[in-house]
């Protein structure tokens, strides 16, 4: 760095959603603001890695239209954003049942009706659980008290088989917690976004949601490539030398580093893990834009869902190629070619032999992909974003682990950094 990049009102730690929503924001408050990344590109997570002319995300994700800070801060259209279908397919025994969105799909939610993911009164559940979270403000539903997702299924009466057959699988996807431990509170709000809007991907990949942002931030406030050794209130220091100093910090990353950069203050939020794995295939096995369930249960193999992305949005493979994305929910047993071949195994019994020609292309390997959310842990919805008079600290940790509560919280942490300096 030159002499004259030594100092700023302000440093941003951290280019994912958090980061850089906080860095926009205090731009636009007037103040003067670096933001350093450790890696070579924007957007934590939340990246995406072309290989061979395919579009591999850093693991499976989507865009929920329904986010409200998503919609406040980022231009959808802008992104050319592909849906998936509103519902799912569910592998039950070695069938295949449709489960379509009451609110989205009238039609197929009607044939859905007789699908055995769960008793007819189960789907007369679904539709009362629908209106019970829509209305008024969502982020009330990040504020009622609630047990755990499990037990929040179990009042509402759902039955073992809805619960096992499509909670599990789904939600237990989306909230990388199977057992449905995860909070109550947050199920509902997930659950209200899914029933809100459309699971979407942008045409280019996940990446191109953070690269949009960055792309407002004035020229020289990001500077890749500058790992972080030290924060504290007015300086940081880096990795192999050289240091900013500041009025105020913002430590903007996931939980288990914000724990190594800042001791005591914030304690590691545990993590939740994933591992995506990708395949390039001659056809599609699915042929359609949706989300496909292991309604079976692990006993069947590690596959928790599955979607090829290629049928979602077309550049995400070349030409004439599948790209086929598989996730595997936790901690994998066994080395990358082990789980590859107990996937295949797997998915053998869904797609037949079609499955051996399918080419491996990476695997994704997320040691923390979500912090922590237990009942006890999410307690308070939001957790305090200002730690001394000259240190903040955001992330989807500070809130709950989504686009949305990232770049919330970013913007939470900005508010209060320029009432402090004011």
């Amino acid at each position: 760095m030159s002499e004259a990049q030594d100092r700023a009102e302000v440093v941003v730690v951290g280019a994912g959603l958090a980061g850089l929503a906080c860095a926009l924001d205090l731009v636009a408050l007037g103040r003067d603001v670096r933001l350093v990344e450790a890696s070579d590109g924007v957007g934590g997570r939340v990246r995406t890695d072309a290989v061979d002319g395919f579009l591999l995300d850093r693991g499976f994700q989507v865009i929920l239209e329904a986010y409200p800070e998503l919609r406040r801060r980022v231009d959808l259209k802008a992104l050319d954003l592909k849906a998936f279908y509103p519902g799912t397919l569910v592998r039950i025994g070695n069938e295949v049942h449709r489960m379509a969105d009451p609110g989205l799909e009238m039609a197929d939610a009607l044939r859905s009706l007789t699908a055995p993911v769960g008793t007819f009164a189960d789907k007369l559940r679904v539709a009362r659980l629908r209106q019970e979270v829509g209305g008024g403000d969502a982020e009330r539903l990040l504020e009622a008290p609630a047990g755990t997702t499990e037990e929040v299924l179990r009042e509402a009466g759902f039955s073992e088989g809805m619960i096992d057959r499509f909670f599990r699988p789904f939600f237990g996807g989306v909230l990388l917690d199977p057992t449905l431990g995860v909070s109550g509170r947050l199920f509902r709000y997930y659950f209200r976004m899914f029933a809100e809007g459309t699971s979407s991907l942008p045409a280019t990949g996940m990446e191109a949601l953070p690269r949009q942002l960055a792309a407002r931030l004035p020229e020289g406030i990001l500077q890749l490539n500058h790992p972080v050794r030290k924060v504290t209130a007015s300086r940081v220091e880096f990795e192999g030398g050289g240091s900013l100093e500041a009025e105020a910090v913002v430590v903007a990353v996931e939980g288990p580093e914000a724990s190594r950069l800042l001791g005591d203050r914030v304690a590691d939020p545990g993590s939740r893990s994933v591992t995506c794995l990708y395949f390039d295939a001659p056809e599609s096995p699915v042929n359609e834009e949706i989300l496909v369930l292991n309604g079976n249960g692990p006993s069947e193999g590690p596959v928790n869902n599955l979607a090829v992305l290629s049928d979602v949005a077309k550049g995400y493979a070349p030409s004439g190629r599948a790209l086929i994305s598989v996730t595997v929910v936790g901690e994998p047993n066994g080395s990358e070619l082990e789980l590859e071949q107990d996937v295949r195994r797997q998915l053998t019994g869904w797609y037949g032999d079609q499955v051996a020609g399918w080419k491996a292309i990476r695997q994704y390997r997320i040691a923390h992909a979500q912090p922590l959310q237990t009942p006890a842990l999410m307690t308070s919805p939001r957790r305090p974003v200002r730690l001394d008079n000259g240190l903040f600290v955001c992330g989807d940790h500070r809130d709950h682990a989504s686009l949305n509560g990232a770049l919330s919280s970013g913007g939470r942490a900005a508010r209060e950094l320029h009432r402090a300096l004011s």
